[in-house]
């Protein structure tokens, strides 16, 4: 006997009932992301492999470990999407968006896919509401980008959130740093994981992020690159912080903090939460200033963040969007009562219709159970409207029901 079909394992089905949060999720963004002047972009769900490998890094485990990649029938490499700033970018400079004001603002909310071992409130399909503010390398701008992300947590209702704040200065800047980093780790190669033995050269600040003892216990007194950034750098991040510190925004300086992803320059941020565990992570980003020319696109600044649905949903508060209110039931299974359905629809009015076959006494059970307003009962000679709330009766002609409903609507 074959098995029944399931979701494949790290995704999952988004049930009707979970379907009014992640819509609040998207209202809470659409207005605090709108009002400050950010328009949605959608990017495709698969794009050219050679767009991730290059921005986001050959080195990351994202590039080396976690795509979906495959070959079309072109014999041509596509990935599924593991991330939203590449693609973003790419779409600014395909589509002429340098010619307009700058910085271009943009938001987006979709499904992203990762081969990674699947946790609470973390899937190998899973959905992210992102920023890219692109085209300014103003402090402002970064300042804005964290006070938004903290704005849509807190609207969230997502509890115990801590923000970490650190830069990672230029590339010229990490660089030499890198070299410091990587002379402190030969200096301890045998008391290192394999993982981070086997990435020294690639990815050596990743070090920073190992669970494992002997790593961790190196790293305590590894150089930091807080203390090697330029005056520029260091002018930059000091701007950044004022403006926090002007709008009350509480940080913790993490001098440690590091992302899976290469293309982040100065300012990189993450917000967790304590009501996730050891895996914290809610959100977070930062500025890409190299990331264009990396893709072989004119020089342009950006930055930008993301942010889990599921761990939003999973940490924070459920308020759901209450669902639509049913105005009128037409309790009836002939050609009248469709006609009467689709003329009320047509005026506005929230419609549904009997589809089961039930009895009489069972179309009345399913209207109360609909919450709706009216009922319209359609009977051999008749057709009676029912006031559900207050129980009162009326026969109408079947033309008279809508007009009926609106003003009873309007009333109260």
């Amino acid at each position: 006997m074959s098995e029944k079909p399931q979701a494949p394992r790290g995704t999952y089905d988004v049930l009707p009932e979970q379907d009014a949060a992640r819509h609040g999720v998207e209202k809470i963004a659409r207005t605090i992301l709108g009002g400050a002047g950010y328009r949605r972009v959608e990017t495709p769900i698969f794009e050219h492999t050679e767009l991730f490998a290059r921005g986001v890094g050959a080195s990351t485990d994202i590039v080396q470990k976690e795509m979906y990649t495959f070959e079309d029938a072109g014999g041509r490499s596509m990935t599924l999407r593991p991330e939203g700033t590449a693609p973003v970018m790419r779409a600014y400079h395909e589509h002429g968006m340098h010619k307009l004001p700058q910085p271009v603002k943009l938001w987006y909310l979709g499904p992203y896919f990762r081969q990674e071992k699947p946790q609470a409130g973390r899937f190998r399909q899973f959905w992210q509401l992102g920023i890219e503010t692109i085209g300014s390398d103003d402090p402002a701008v970064d300042a804005e980008a964290i006070l938004l992300l903290q704005t849509v947590i807190a609207e969230l209702g997502v509890a115990g959130v801590r923000l970490r704040l650190g830069s990672l200065g230029t590339p010229a800047t990490r660089a030499d740093y890198r070299e410091l980093l990587i002379a402190h780790l030969r200096a301890h190669e045998d008391e290192l994981s394999e993982d981070v033995r086997a990435r020294i050269d690639l990815n050596p600040l990743r070090a920073f992020d190992a669970d494992h003892p002997g790593t961790r216990r190196v790293m305590e007194s590894a150089p930091l690159l807080l203390d090697h950034l330029t005056p520029e750098d260091a002018d930059h991040f000091a701007e950044v912080r004022a403006r926090l510190d002007a709008a009350e925004v509480a940080y913790e300086i993490d001098p440690t903090l590091v992302r899976g992803i290469d293309y982040y320059t100065r300012t990189l941020f993450e917000f967790t939460s304590d009501a996730l565990g050891a895996q914290s992570g809610v959100g977070g980003g930062g500025r890409y200033d190299g990331l264009a020319e990396v893709l072989g696109l004119s020089p342009t600044s950006g930055i930008g963040w993301a942010a889990g649905v599921e761990r939003l949903l999973l940490a924070g508060e459920h308020r759901p969007e209450p669902e639509a209110v049913c105005d009128l039931y037409v309790a009836g299974t002939g050609v009248d009562a469709f006609a009467l359905a689709a003329e009320a629809r047509r005026a506005g009015l929230n419609v549904r219709m009997e589809l089961a076959g039930r009895s009489r006494k069972g179309q009345l059970k399913q209207a109360d159970r609909s919450g709706a307003s009216y009922v319209a009962i359609f009977g051999d000679e008749s057709t009676i409207l029912k006031d559900m709330e207050s129980g009162e009766q009326e026969e109408l002609e079947p033309t008279a029901v809508v007009a009926r409903v609106l003003r009873g609507r309007h009333i109260g």
